[in-house]
């Protein structure tokens, strides 16, 4: 899991970029605002590299819009990651928690959903943006962890739960 999502972040920062944009009247050739409205499901990782580039707004838009459109869990992740640090928007954790739980949920054949539920786990576990349940927790941090999710393993162990 974590090589591809570094591999995926590698693609975003260095190769996307370099692709050409879909025009829009209203803003440079270069700016990620052009992939927002889109309908090309790769613009879902142009999210990533505007947020990483300081375009909050255009990150924002292109999860909402990539959740709207495909239930992207990719997106829900990343989307998620922004309102709970309240880098670039107001922090929201209760919203936070809400797309990882929404990204558990999902099945997804790129394997995002298994990483959701990790950190859907460890909110419920912390109660962060959610009430507290632990059972509920472990439940969903042990289905991650049989997913092949290392962090999840670490968490559980860190726990002391088998």
């Amino acid at each position: 899991m974590r090589m591809k999502t570094t591999f995926l972040a590698m693609l975003c920062v260095t190769v996307l970029p370099l692709s050409s944009p879909i025009q829009a009247e209203s803003t440079s050739e270069l700016s990620y605002e052009n992939y927002i409205h889109s309908d090309k499901r790769i613009k879902c990782l142009y999210g990533y590299a505007a947020d990483k580039t300081g375009d909050h707004a255009a990150a924002i838009a292109i999860f909402e819009d990539c959740i709207k459109r495909w239930e992207d869990v990719y997106s829900m992740i990343w989307l998620a990651q922004i309102y709970e640090s309240g880098v670039g928007v107001e922090k929201n954790l209760a919203y936070s928690t809400a797309l990882m739980k929404r990204g558990a949920y999902t099945q997804d054949a790129a394997g995002y959903a298994s990483i959701a539920r990790y950190h859907y786990g460890v909110a419920l576990y912390e109660g962060i943006g959610t009430t507290q349940d632990r059972t509920e927790a472990v439940k969903w941090l042990r289905q991650a962890a049989s997913e092949q999710v290392i962090e999840a393993e670490q968490y559980l162990k860190s726990k002391g739960i088998d």
